[in-house]
């Protein structure tokens, strides 16, 4: 079985991005003051190694130490010097002919996780992120002009098949919301 801080430290690499406390505490069934006592634990245990806890008031996540720059560094570069892959090019076409989309959006359309492929777009400048106006929670990724460029277009909208496409998407997210809404 694993211990607190060991679990906490697996939650904080697989989730990839920053948890809230809250959030925390109850997937791993502790309350907050054990909490605060494993993020300890954790911290002592990753002192001198190549990532550490950042913790603000309400959120915690595992980050590279800085010391780790230099390598980390080498990594991006040689990240964005290969072509990309499948899941990244599945990825920009669903933002592409969702007319912008949100990670949880693209995951839907995917079927799995796209943070890391949404990561690689946005290094190589291929889509750009804005606060959704939808809801100000979510960033609405969007096609950069450099994706366009890239893609031999001056607009989403000459993406082949692009109109038809389009709104068959709509469709299919009109009659799947319509069908998990609970009776009335």
């Amino acid at each position: 079985m694993l211990t607190q801080p060991a679990a906490l430290e697996a939650l904080l690499f697989a989730s990839g991005e920053p948890m809230e406390k809250r959030r925390l505490a109850s997937l791993m069934g502790i309350k907050e003051a054990e909490l605060r006592v494993a993020l300890t634990e954790l911290t002592e245990q990753l002192s001198g190694r190549g990532v550490a806890v950042v913790e603000s008031e309400g959120e915690v996540e595992l980050r590279s130490v800085p010391e780790a720059a230099d390598v980390i560094k080498k990594l991006r570069e040689s990240e964005l010097s290969r072509d990309l892959g499948r899941a990244s090019l599945e990825t920009l076409a669903a933002i592409a002919y969702r007319a912008g989309a949100s990670r949880g959006e693209v995951d839907w359309v995917r079927g799995v996780n796209s943070s890391t492929s949404i990561r690689t777009l946005l290094l190589r400048g291929l889509i750009e992120g804005r606060e959704d106006p939808r809801d100000k929670r979510r960033v609405r990724y969007t096609l950069t002009t450099k994706a366009l460029a890239h893609l031999g277009l001056s607009r989403a909208e000459n993406l082949p098949r692009f109109v038809e496409l389009a709104e068959k998407a709509a469709e299919i997210v009109t009659t799947e919301s319509a069908a998990e809404e609970p009776a009335a």
